[in-house]
């Protein structure tokens, strides 16, 4: 176990994690934005409001950060969890757009259908073209910046 824990590539997956957390969440605020007038601590809020309910709506500051905190969990989960898989499967060495796509829908499956219903969150109804754009989204900003960043990271 110590061999192992040693053998983690820290690093690229802090910047991994901190670029795709980064990008998601700027996506998620733009797409709030533009589709419906939300604000962005009304994003953080309603993330927050997975673990605090409804007082997530009415908190000061604490409640936007613990939703960013949260997001970023999130993130860092996807992150270690595929650069502890990359190594493993010689599958994930071939494309580094497939990878985004398998990070990207995982992603999306293990927060609409793990994440969210645990939560404190009511879940939406399925909307295909919502459940596309967010895929969409999640390739681009999520899935893309990890498998390059486990690529790199285990170059030979």
């Amino acid at each position: 176990m110590k061999d192992n824990i040693h053998n983690i590539r820290w690093k690229p997956i802090l910047i991994a994690t901190l670029i795709a957390g980064t990008l998601d969440i700027t996506a998620a605020f733009a797409n709030a934005w533009l589709s419906n007038g939300v604000t962005p601590d009304r994003v953080l809020a309603y993330i927050a409001s997975g673990v605090w309910g409804k007082a997530a709506y009415n908190g000061g500051f604490e409640m936007p950060f613990s939703g960013l905190l949260f997001h970023f969990i999130i993130v860092f989960a996807c992150t270690f969890c595929f650069f502890g898989l990359y190594p493993k499967w010689a599958l994930l060495h071939r494309s580094i757009l497939l990878n985004a796509v398998l990070i990207a829908f995982t992603a999306w499956l293990v927060t609409t259908q793990v994440v969210v219903r645990l939560s404190r969150i009511t879940a939406r109804p399925f909307q295909l073209s919502d459940a596309l754009l967010a895929i969409s989204i999640l390739i681009a900003c999520v899935g893309l910046p990890i498998a390059y960043a486990a690529k790199q990271a285990y170059r030979k």
